[in-house]
């Protein structure tokens, strides 16, 4: 599993870098034509999805790396095994928070997948929509890893004090 995870995160950080390299460079090309007064339109819209498509996977990756912003006031205060046991609750309200989230995404999916862009009619916003269900399933499977080496080290006794 770790090797999996391992795996994924690499991927979903390529994936995010390489949307956010998009959304660098369509900004740049925007600037310029703006200043040329060469009138692109398309460039706003690859913009916002791509930074869209960034944006959830990178935080995605921030979830697996224990990143993400997180009031850790009272994780701080507990050790040993009332600090994994928060840990271990803290991962099954990620798992259940997500599924929900991966549900809905998916039936956004389905529901806009044959919308299109307004300035690229052949591109589907399926495409940028389904970036929703990626992001809640890769955190599903990061917080189910967490939860189980939590587990791991609450039974074995490994936790720290």
């Amino acid at each position: 599993m770790k090797r999996f995870v391992q795996a994924l995160d690499k991927a979903q950080m390529i994936v995010g870098s390489i949307f956010l390299c998009i959304f660098f460079l369509v900004i740049i090309l925007q600037i310029v034509t703006r200043h040329l007064g060469i009138s692109v339109i398309w460039t706003e819209e690859v913009a916002n999805y791509s930074f869209i498509w960034a944006i959830l996977m990178g935080s995605s990756v921030m979830v697996n790396r224990r990143e993400h912003f997180n009031f850790d006031f009272i994780q701080r205060k507990l050790t040993g095994a009332k600090g994994a046991t928060l840990n271990i609750v803290i991962d099954l309200i990620l798992v259940a928070f997500n599924i929900v989230i991966f549900l809905l995404g998916i039936q956004v999916v389905t529901e806009f997948w044959n919308y299109t862009w307004a300035t690229i009619p052949e591109m589907k916003m399926g495409y940028i929509w389904i970036a929703i269900p990626i992001m809640a399933g890769t955190m599903i499977v990061y917080s189910l890893s967490h939860l189980m080496n939590h587990m791991k080290a609450l039974k074995s006794g490994e936790v720290s004090s």
